[in-house]
């Protein structure tokens, strides 16, 4: 058996790569009342070396029958798979043949399968709904990174591309969704649907339609289902009911994480766009019943930006159809399956009259996330997951910077990424546990080691530094190469080197110089300056709260991006693999400069007490040299250097004061966050310290929350908006009596009544959080309520999160009960 090169210790968890798949032929049968369905796959695959064993992958759950192999190689077909052997442990079976298949050939396994709808959010899975009284479940996948294995036998390595057809039996009364369009849809006997999964040789049958089973089977099931399942199924009317078949146009190229498919009682809305391409492309976003009268945001933000994806990436959207499916039990925030996006409720759910800024922008964002991906992922693709940074990092930096900054720049969001997305990626990388950019994934564990690199490092210190590359080449150049990189790579795969190939031919000159050492090692660099009279000397070692010699190795390719008296910002300046440099500056203690303007490099600054307070005085003046996003990346530089001993505390706290009374939202909330952090790091400090934090808080919130006020205007701009959520948040949580009695005053109506149209929906949760937590168990069980009947998914967060601020031990106690017995796992 050949093996993948260079993953050692992995070659049980990677599928060799003597057998590829070209095209999937699969049709599923759904019993949304049994919550089981069952399945037969048929895959042809190209022989690229002599073997007498197929290897594929198969979930541990999954129920397998027997396999068949047919080839025009073979003498016979249906004796040609003398065993099929199934290793639970690494997800795999081994087909082994009578006789070799020769290289050159191609064949057809068929296998029938069947399985559990369970509620692990995995796999093929069920969700349920609830409506006027009415309730049941629906089924939908997701298969990111490695679960398709557990819906359907086959290749799920995301290199292993192939085409897909889809038949889908289910329910009349239901709707069955998949990546492609549908093609017919047409009424089926349930014995007809039985009939089509049972292959003469394969001796399968369905779920049962009748009866109850309960508890775990293990080995041979009826129907000689070999495997596993697991759960609970109800009593099914299967026989008697109405069924359909729906057949499913084939789809494009596509690796098996991004297939799709979905079943259960969806309703619609639905628009068009028209493409680059001259096609009018479908756009539908689906839901249950109880929540489609909020969906149209978006729809709305799909049609937005899809055009602008085409735009930019030179490319039409690869898929005939966008749909997206919102679902009420899903594990991911969403999912960017091709052409059948997949979401939670509390990201994809938008109530005009119940929802504020905050859920718009959050929709927004996670939206354009996803449909970015359509490009990057989808149409190019990493080969291995070691490249998930690839998928990850440029649909955060495109989807929630760039695009929306076309479409919607009123928001600010290139200037917000520093608050969102830089200082999250450099707090998580000032730990030991962090790891690279791009990770090797090797060992016997590899399925853990994928999962837990979906974090801010792949997401946010990914897209912070092609953020910094973007800056460092011009954006036009950079957005140049990423579509000669897509074009170059469509319908493919791709790795690290791939991208650097391909902006490196627009741009002129080779990048991967400039990158390697932010994608392969861990860490970045905290950048000392020490003032001299015509010049600064800048030095870089590694960010670590108590660094050691031996950790200090690693010397990065560091855009200073100096920024002088005179506005110009000298973008050829960088420490190139140097651990120091000189810089000339005429009368440098005395001038005006700042370095890594715009806040675009992956690091942080240190100054001297002296600078940081010359640098606060001149960014708070009116005309200042220091654009927004050099504000706000000042005061997380000094906090952050303040708490991990590079810097003083009074430095930090001096600066502040100094921005004091700058009303724009984004230097406000660095400020809160900031601040509030250090506020619970000096958790342990004596209560006059404590108290005197707490003072500084209100002293510099508290003044601006009066201003701005509670009252949200109908037409008021979004920076507004989001200043007063901010500044009331931040001067709350240094209990700021004015802003604290104006929120019991407003929630007093829901106490009352049930009434929360008092509570704006953008001050909901800080609201919850600081009247339970100054209040008691009226307060309390108000928000029980909520939570039990919450308009929007938005209320009944805010209303988990309120309650776990409750001050009293017996409320404490009976918050920790319902977290374990209501709350889903997914929202804890």
């Amino acid at each position: 058996m050949s093996t993948t090169k260079g993953e050692d210790g992995s070659k049980y968890f990677r599928l060799p790569r003597n057998v590829l798949p070209s095209h999937y032929d699969i049709l599923i049968l759904s019993d949304l009342e049994a919550l089981t369905f069952s399945g037969l796959v048929a895959i042809d695959v190209d022989v690229h070396e002599d073997t007498d064993k197929l290897i594929l992958n198969v979930g541990n759950k999954l129920g397998l029958g027997k396999a068949i192999v047919a080839s025009e190689a073979l003498k016979t077909e249906s004796k040609s798979v003398l065993s099929l052997d199934v290793d639970t442990k690494h997800e795999r079976a081994t087909a082994k043949l009578a006789s070799k298949l020769p290289k050159g050939s191609k064949a057809t396994i068929t296998c029938a399968f069947e399985g559990v709808l369970d509620d692990s959010m995995m796999g093929y899975y069920r969700s349920s709904w609830e409506h006027e009284g009415k309730s049941g479940y629906y089924g939908l996948t997701q298969f990111e990174p490695t679960a398709a294995r557990r819906a359907f036998p086959g290749f799920d390595e995301p290199e292993m591309k192939a085409t897909y057809s889809f038949r889908m039996i289910h329910r009349k009364d239901t709707v069955a969704l998949a990546n492609m369009p549908e093609t017919s849809v047409k009424d089926i006997s349930f014995a007809d649907a039985l009939k089509l999964l049972r292959h003469k040789e394969l001796e399968v049958q369905a779920p049962k339609a009748e009866g109850k089973t309960e508890g775990k089977t293990e080995g041979k099931t009826e129907g000689k289902m070999e495997g596993k399942t697991e759960g609970k199924t109800e009593s099914s009317n299967a026989s008697s009911d109405a069924w359909s078949i729906s057949t499913f146009d084939k789809t494009p190229l596509l690796s098996s994480y991004l297939v799709a498919w979905a079943n259960g009682p969806f309703q619609k809305v639905e628009t068009s766009y028209k493409s680059s391409d001259g096609r009018t492309v479908p756009l539908r976003v689906y839901s249950t019943k109880e929540y489609a009268h909020q969906l149209e945001l978006t729809l709305e933000v799909t049609k937005k930006i899809l055009p602008v994806y085409e735009e930019i990436f030179e490319h039409p959207f690869m898929m005939p159809k966008c749909d997206t499916l919102v679902a009420s039990a899903f594990d991911a925030g969403a999912m960017e399956n091709a052409g059948l996006i997949t979401g939670r409720t509390s990201i994809y759910l938008f109530d005009p009259k119940k929802s504020g800024l905050k859920s718009k922008k959050r929709t927004t964002s996670v939206q354009s996330h996803e449909v970015a991906h359509q490009w990057f992922g989808n149409l190019a693709t990493l080969a291995w997951w070691t490249q998930l940074w690839l998928n990850e990092s440029f649909a955060t930096l495109m989807g929630e910077v760039i695009i929306l900054d076309k479409c919607y720049p009123e928001w600010n969001s290139a200037s917000e990424f520093i608050v969102m997305h830089l200082n999250r990626a450099l707090s998580l990388d000032a730990r030991r546990s962090s790891h690279p950019i791009e990770v090797p994934l090797e060992g016997d564990d590899v399925e853990s080691a994928i999962n837990q690199i979906f974090d801010a490092i792949s997401y946010s210190k990914g897209a912070s530094v092609l953020r910094m590359l973007s800056e460092m080449l011009g954006q036009d150049v950079f957005l140049k190469g990423v579509a000669n990189y897509i074009r170059k790579h469509k319908f493919a795969n791709a790795e690290t080197k791939d991208l650097w190939s391909g902006i490196s031919e627009v741009y002129g000159k080779d990048v991967t110089k400039m990158m390697d050492s932010w994608v392969l090692k861990q860490g970045f660099p905290v950048i000392t300056v020490t003032e001299n009279q015509d010049s600064i000397t800048v030095r870089q070692n590694r960010f670590l709260m108590d660094l050691k010699p031996e950790e200090d190795e690693t010397l990065w390719y560091v855009p200073l991006m100096l920024k002088t008296a005179d506005g110009k910002i000298d973008r050829d300046l960088v420490l190139d693999g140097k651990r120091e440099l000189e810089i000339p500056i005429k009368d440098a203690k005395n001038s005006n400069w700042k370095l890594n303007s715009g806040t675009i490099g992956v690091y942080r600054v240190a100054y001297s007490p002296d600078r940081l307070t010359k640098l606060g005085a001149d960014a708070a003046k009116k005309e200042s040299l220091y654009s927004l996003e050099d504000r706000v990346g000042l005061i997380g530089d000094a906090f952050t250097l303040a708490k991990y001993g590079y810097g003083e505390t009074s430095g930090a706290l001096s600066l502040m004061k100094a921005l004091a009374g700058d009303e724009s939202y984004l230097v406000n909330s660095a400020a809160a966050g900031n601040v509030g952090e250090l506020s619970s790091t000096w958790f342990e400090e004596p209560e006059d310290v404590r108290a005197a934090i707490k003072k500084f808080r209100r002293d510099f919130f508290g003044p601006l929350a009066k201003k701005v006020g509670f009252e949200y205007k109908d037409g008021e701009d979004s920076e507004t908006s989001e200043l007063r959520s901010t500044v009331i948040g931040a001067a709350a949580a240094a209990d700021d009596e004015w802003v604290l009695g104006q929120m019991k005053k407003n929630f007093q109506p829901l106490m009352d009544s049930g009434d929360d149209s008092h509570v704006h929906p953008d001050l909901l949760q800080t609201t919850f959080i600081h009247v339970v937590r100054t209040g008691g168990e009226k307060e309390y069980e108000t928000l029980f309520k909520v939570y039990d009947n919450p308009p929007t998914p938005i209320h009944k967060i805010a209303a988990m999160m309120g309650m776990g601020f409750a001050q009293d031990e017996k409320l404490l106690t009976k918050t920790v009960d319902f977290m374990f017995t209501k709350v889903k796992e997914q929202d804890m």
